[in-house]
């Protein structure tokens, strides 16, 4: 079993992406995260849950506490936060929240948060920026959301919370005329029994055969993970939501980020409405 090596970029208070991408201003107070506005709530009934977008401040901290679940108590992430048990980060003060509740509890069992172009020009980048060089996808941004901090209770993990969060997210883009979707896409360090990054390796190396973007939407990541030093001829899956994407027609744009704060590799994908298969179309969008 190969070890990872030592970052070359020391670790600071506010985590390692930080000291790669500086934030462009100082984070703003947690207690004053905005009311998003851009998002009308999707409000949709189905099974036992709803979808709805966040429309105030107790809204984002049960997502934030959800993601903290999720990222750090299960997945192990190094979380440098200012309010103990919630995942935030300066990126959330400018992004809309999806939320996925069970209906008899309310508790929140899903999320995403969205980064539109116009949020996006406000905090001077996406997360997708901090771990990689897009600058080939700047004539995409116009029409481009990143998505992140995609999550789901582990009682809920069986399909009807992520179609919920996707149909909500795809009559988003409907409505605002955006049409590209990117972010980063984990794979966790301990990945079905496997315990370095020969998984992430190994997954990289299945899919840069099938489902590359072309190549003038490639990305590099600025924390490589060091795939030539590791495993890659394992037959080993990739997670539940990176073969989800690659259903709906996504697509991977270059070799996985190290991030040693959420012990995972990050694969860059992008989606494009153009490019989701007919029955996903139809499902989603209703045509």
């Amino acid at each position: 079993m190969k070890e990872l090596p030592t970052p070359t970029f020391p670790f600071s208070q506010l985590g390692l992406r930080a000291a790669l991408w500086p934030a462009p201003h100082p984070v703003q107070d947690p207690s004053a995260i905005p009311v998003p506005q851009a998002a009308e709530p999707a409000g949709d009934t189905t099974g036992g849950i709803s979808v709805s977008w966040a429309r105030h401040q107790d809204d984002v901290r049960a997502a934030q506490r959800l993601r903290y679940e999720v990222f750090a108590d299960e997945m192990g992430a190094r979380l440098a936060t200012p309010v103990e048990g919630h995942d935030i980060d300066l990126f959330d003060d400018f992004c809309e929240h999806l939320l996925v509740r069970e209906v008899s509890t309310q508790r929140v069992i899903g999320t995403y948060r969205v980064l539109t172009p116009a949020q996006a020009r406000r905090v001077g980048s996406t997360y997708s920026d901090t771990e990689f060089d897009l600058t080939r996808l700047r004539d995409l941004r116009e029409r481009m959301v990143e998505l992140g901090r995609s999550c789901v209770h582990v009682d809920h993990r069986q399909g009807g919370v992520i179609l919920a969060l996707w149909g909500a997210l795809a009559g988003f883009m409907n409505r605002n005329k955006l049409d590209t979707m990117i972010g980063c896409a984990s794979i966790p360090m301990s990945h079905n029994g496997v315990t370095s990054g020969d998984a992430a390796a190994s997954i990289w190396r299945q899919l840069s055969a099938t489902h590359m973007a072309p190549i003038q939407y490639h990305v590099q990541p600025r924390l490589p993970l060091p795939v030539h030093r590791l495993d890659n001829e394992l037959d080993v899956e990739p997670p539940a939501l990176i073969k989800g994407y690659l259903r709906l027609g996504a697509k991977v744009l270059g070799p996985p980020a190290w991030d040693p704060d959420f012990n995972s590799a990050d694969l860059p994908m992008l989606m494009r409405i153009e490019d989701l298969p007919a029955r996903y179309r139809k499902h989603f969008l209703g045509h």
